[in-house]
């Protein structure tokens, strides 16, 4: 049988032995298919020269002219600048900052050089910054590229030049065939996309006469081909993760109700229609004999954790345990203390664990939770090899997004199979998952990321919470901030004044590197104790103890402290319903979902709140649009949707969410018009030709399958 040439080894290309095909190897790139996919990030068009004359602000270009001066200096640091001029009159300038001595003796005035880069406004000139060159014989041919040349992500040990040398050398092993496509062609329509072979052999060898806006906004059919197939494959490995899970089966909690009824009665406030709505959904999950997958989002302050609480009373009414896992102990900690409230006037026994319990206390919570203790709340020391549950039923992870995937397996791996979990037919058991997140997530985005889950939406805030009023103020203005905040402490009211930074570094900046003005923690801490002496000010920060930092969040909740200094550290978990004031240093530096979770840590009181924006100018134009998205709204999903514009998907939902850094050629918001063709697409796979879904899950995931589901 002939061998099939997507999975033949690299080393079989000429010039690649064992040490090369080890560095390919450690960047994923084995096989033939491998280098056939590592898609160039950019082209560069040597097809053509630019007179210097006509070169314009940021657009790249090739020029071909003569070394006219060298000038070699050391204003600050070293520099080469190399003046070149062509026959339009005018004269570029290359700038280099990293050079060798021999380099400088081979620019010769006089000599002729062939250079590309990206020209931008000088003193006196157009400038290169360290461009690609070539110095040329003086009657040497003048020979330009016949196609764009590919730009290609690094590979650690591999030269660029060497390494498009191999994908070239791989690229001359596709079928002439069509034995590589994996898509009927009556699938898509009349899309007139190329194929796949034709798709990936023009991204790699685009002709001179290729339409270069289009391939430079990733419009091109070329590019819109294999985004399609990239996002059709994620979106296979998602929904076969979602069915096989589905196909181990989990216990099915359907009590009576009487645990949830007692603390509905109990609390001071009834729920919202969003929040029974969701809850009911929830608990019809839970009754099934089928894992529940679910996520819940809502926003800041929608009232996910009670939610949550009276999810798990159902499965601690059946007689299953709960673990429910946060990304930091101080969050983790705001739930125990949460659910503790909740659930002792019931009878039901708490089980905190986290890094920070050692010792005989570790010891029994160990014991307790092996011996089927209904709930356990902590952080990631959940998922550790001595934490054994008798009957996992439910787990909750909240801030999913937080977690590397490999945690959030490990704790449903828990529940496998239980000792006191029962079998049917079903084979393997597993616990219910319900997820939460306070970062809205925009639907194109759910449709790429989360097709695994069942999406719940908790789109009602409770009565009673006013809006919070959003100012951005320039830090020149920090003294009448600083009597605001006086003027709130002697009315009764509390602040928050977060910092981006815990410390002030004594490190000069590198070379080139303008220093960053942010004022740290530390140092604002004291400068507030000095200049309000009659307001308690307390500081909180990630380096600190976690006994120090539970003790000033017990003592900012219960009143004792007025202003809570505190780093992004209380972004997420922090309740304290007096605290109606929130200053943000230095808020140009932090994204939308982090201000906007920031921003929520006020306005969940009566009394009316405000956040103010401080910033450094002068403002970026990034920077200027998010200040001004936080003032217009408040509505999360709109702030959402705006900072996966400017940010794209990888930030934010954590670089750690499977597939979403991955991406090798597809993006969800990019190609967005593409995802009902790719559901379509989907569906029709798996109904009809199962086979080719396994092919395309392997050509563009192969190992992470395993993560999709996390």
């Amino acid at each position: 049988m002939k061998p099939d040439p997507a999975r033949q080894a690299v080393d079989i290309l000429r010039g690649v032995g064992p040490q090369l095909a080890a560095k390919l190897a450690a960047r994923g790139l084995g096989t033939l298919q491998d280098l056939w996919l590592h898609l160039p990030l950019r082209h560069e068009d040597r097809t053509r020269l630019t007179p210097i004359a006509q070169l314009r602000q940021g657009q790249p270009a090739q020029v071909h002219g003569r070394v006219e001066a060298v000038e070699r200096g050391f204003r600050g640091r070293p520099m080469l600048r190399v003046a070149v001029g062509d026959d339009s009159g005018a004269t570029l300038v290359l700038r280099f900052f990293h050079f060798r001595a021999a380099q400088v003796q081979a620019f010769r005035v006089g000599s002729r050089i062939l250079c590309h880069g990206e020209a931008r406004g000088g003193q006196f000139s157009m400038e290169m910054v360290h461009p690609s060159y070539r110095l040329l014989d003086q009657d040497a041919e003048l020979v330009l590229g016949e196609r764009l040349d590919p730009v290609y992500p690094a590979v650690e040990g591999i030269g660029p030049v060497q390494l498009a040398r191999i994908i070239n050398h791989a690229l001359d092993h596709l079928p002439n065939d069509d034995t590589l496509e994996l898509l009927p062609a009556t699938l898509f329509g009349d899309t007139r996309l190329p194929s796949w072979r034709d798709a990936v052999r023009l991204l790699h060898r685009p002709p001179a006469d290729v339409d270069h806006a289009a391939l430079a906004q990733h419009r091109h059919p070329a590019q819109q081909r294999l985004a399609l197939e990239e996002l059709l494959a994620h979106q296979l490995s998602l929904r076969r993760q979602r069915l096989a899970m589905k196909r181990r089966g989990a216990p099915a909690l359907n009590p009576p109700g009487e645990l949830a009824r007692k603390l509905l009665a109990a609390l001071p406030f009834a729920l919202t229609g969003a929040q029974q709505r969701v809850l009911d959904t929830i608990t019809q999950d839970l009754a099934q004999n089928q894992p529940m997958l679910r996520l819940v989002q809502g926003d800041v302050g929608s009232g996910k954790t009670i939610v949550a609480a009276l999810a798990a009373l159902t499965a601690i009414e059946s007689g299953a345990q709960v673990a429910l896992m946060a990304p930091t102990e101080l969050l983790a900690e705001q739930h125990a203390q949460a659910f503790q409230n909740w659930f002792t006037p019931l009878g039901i026994e708490l089980v905190w664990l986290a890094g920070k319990v050692k010792g005989k206390a570790r010891t029994a919570a160990l014991e307790r939770i092996t011996a089927g203790a209904p709930i356990v709340v902590g952080t990631h020391a959940l998922v550790q090899e001595h934490v054994a549950f008798a009957n996992l039923g439910l787990v909750i992870v909240d801030e999913q997004h937080r977690f590397g995937v490999h945690q959030r397996l490990a704790l449903s791996d828990k529940g496998r199979n239980a000792p006191g979990t029962a079998r049917d037919n079903a084979g393997e058991r597993i616990p219910h998952q319900l997820v939460m997140t306070a970062t809205p997530i925009p639907r194109t985005l759910a449709m790429t990321a989360y097709a695994d889950l069942d999406i719940s939406v908790i789109d009602e805030l409770p009565p009673g919470r006013t809006p919070v009023q959003t100012v951005a103020i320039n830090a020149q203005r920090r003294g009448e901030l600083i009597e605001r905040i006086r003027a709130a402490c002697i009315e009764g009211r509390q602040a928050y004044w977060v910092c981006t930074l815990i410390e002030e570094s004594e490190d000069p900046p590198a070379p080139g590197v303008p220093k960053i003005d942010a004022q740290a923690a530390q140092s604002a801490y004291e400068l507030l104790r000095e200049q309000l002496p009659e307001v308690n000010v307390g500081l909180i920060h990630g380096r600190m103890k976690p006994a120090e930092k539970q003790s000033t969040m017990a003592a900012f909740k219960a009143g004792d402290i007025q202003l809570l200094v505190a780093t992004t550290v209380i972004e997420v978990g922090v309740d304290v319903p007096n605290a109606s004031l929130m200053l943000i240093e230095n808020a140009e530096r932090l994204g939308l979902a982090q201000l906007h979770q920031l921003r929520g840590r006020v306005g969940r009181g009566a009394a009316a709140s405000t956040c103010v924006l401080m910033y450094q100018t002068p403002l970026s134009q990034l920077a200027r649009e998010r200040l001004s998205v936080m003032r217009e709204t408040t509505d999360g999903f709109r702030i959402a949707e705006k900072d996966l514009e400017l940010r794209g998907p990888g930030e934010l939902l954590g670089t750690r969410q499977t597939g979403l850094a991955g991406f090798r050629i597809a993006d969800p918001v990019r190609d967005a018009a593409l995802l009902p063709q790719v559901q379509a697409a989907a569906d029709a796979l798996l109904a009809r030709a199962p086979q080719q879904a396994d092919l395309l899950i392997e050509r563009w995931i192969g190992h992470a399958v395993r993560y999709a589901s996390a």
